[in-house]
C-alpha cells in the first residue's frame, strides 16, 4: 500500500479506507437481507471493483433478476477490464476491511463471512454519489447472495481469489 503522503488526491479520496469500509458494509447488509447470513469475505474484492469504478457501476443492472453471466455477457468491456481494476483493488479493499472491523461497522465470523453492523442514521441520505455507490453495493450484496458460490461469480468475472 502506498503511503498516505504519498497518495494523489483523488485516490486518498476515492479508496480511503472509509469509504470502502461503507462499501463493504452495505453489500454485507445486502447479502444478508436476500441469503440470511453474511457475506463470504472473499466477495469484498469484487464488490469493490463493481461499485467503486463508475462505468462498471453504471453498467451494473437495476435488480437482481438479471443473472450475472448474463450481465458480464451483455458487458463485455466491463468484463474485460475487470480483473485488472479487482487486483488493483486489493490494498484499498484490505485496508477498508481493517477500518470497517476496527470501527465496528463489520465484523468477521469465524466462518469467513462479513456482517454489517452499521445501521445509518434515520433519514440520513447520503449525497450525490456516494448515495449511487451505497445504493448500488446494497444491490450487489444482494445480487452476489443468488450466486452458488464466491468461485462461480469469480470464473464469471475473470478474476481468481
Amino acid at each position: 500500500m502506498t503511503a498516505w503522503a504519498n497518495r494523489s488526491p483523488i485516490a486518498a479520496a476515492m479508496l480511503n479506507p472509509a469509504l470502502v469500509a461503507a462499501v463493504l458494509a452495505t453489500a454485507a447488509q445486502g447479502h444478508q437481507k436476500e441469503a440470511g447470513q453474511g457475506m463470504p469475505w472473499s466477495l469484498s474484492f469484487v464488490v469493490a471493483p463493481m461499485v467503486l469504478h463508475q462505468s462498471t457501476r453504471q453498467a451494473l443492472p437495476t435488480s437482481t433478476r438479471t443473472h450475472l453471466a448474463v450481465w458480464a455477457g451483455k458487458n463485455p468491456l466491463v468484463r474485460a477490464g475487470f480483473p485488472a481494476r479487482a487486483q488493483a483493488l486489493v490494498g484499498p479493499v484490505k485496508e477498508g476491511t481493517r477500518f470497517g472491523l476496527a470501527h465496528r461497522a463489520l465484523a468477521l465470523e469465524t466462518d469467513g463471512r462479513l456482517h454489517s453492523t452499521y445501521q445509518r442514521p434515520r433519514g440520513y441520505r447520503p449525497p450525490g454519489q456516494l448515495d449511487q455507490m451505497l445504493r448500488k453495493a446494497g444491490l450487489v450484496g444482494r445480487w452476489l447472495a443468488k450466486a452458488d458460490n464466491p468461485a462461480t461469480v469469480f470464473a464469471v468475472l475473470g478474476v481468481t481469489p
